[in-house]
């Protein structure tokens, strides 16, 4: 089963602090929740691997990072991952990724992805699959947007807001997401299952 995805992600930090987080492989694959590299096989080739945590137990895939190709003139990058787990379940993404800067001077994380999935999860069906990828590449972003905010020279950081004129307390750092956690996934399966039974009842 495949599933395409086209999404854009406001960032707020610079673009040259996050072309650095994106130009990095290692950091990069840290941004996905329960992702990491194992292996630096040579610059174009790495493994990986993710875990899933659902309760106390916690399933981990095994798989290999190629990129095709990255551009730090129109700041995109290309790469192909694939990967597979002990019960035979299997899955791989074609992922184009590049950042621009809106009309506002807003960095925008634009990221194109072909999914396709075998074995148990295909069974979930392309609605199910698209929305769970959708919740996976929100946290994605978050963790990207915190690192590339950490990345940013404090002389290109917005300015801050002075306390003592401020009508609110500031609102506390963002934290990332370490884990992909599958009853979250669980849960956004369970809703969108009956979101489509009762729309089609409806």
């Amino acid at each position: 089963m495949q599933v395409t995805l086209d999404k854009s992600y406001p960032i707020k930090a610079p673009l040259d602090a996050c072309w650095g987080v994106l130009s990095d492989i290692v950091a990069l694959a840290t941004c996905m929740p329960g992702a990491a590299i194992t292996e630096k096989v040579d610059d174009q080739n790495y493994k990986g691997s993710v875990k899933v945590k659902v309760g106390p137990a916690t399933a981990a895939f095994a798989g290999d990072i190629e990129v095709l190709s990255i551009d730090a003139a129109s700041r995109t990058l290309v790469m192909m991952g694939k990967g597979a787990d002990k019960g035979g379940s299997s899955a791989s993404m074609h992922l184009t990724a590049q950042l621009v800067l809106d009309p506002d001077g807003q960095t925008q994380l634009l990221g194109k992805a072909d999914v396709i999935v075998n074995g148990k999860f295909a069974q979930f069906g392309g609605r199910m699959m698209t929305s769970v990828s959708d919740m996976i590449l929100a946290q994605f972003a978050g963790n990207f947007e915190i690192k590339a905010i950490a990345a940013t020279p404090a002389d290109a950081a917005p300015p801050a807001v002075d306390s003592s004129s401020a009508s609110s307390p500031a609102s506390p750092p963002a934290q990332a997401v370490t884990e992909l956690n599958g009853l979250a996934i669980a849960w956004m399966l369970i809703k969108d299952f009956f979101g489509r039974l009762f729309g089609r009842k409806s």
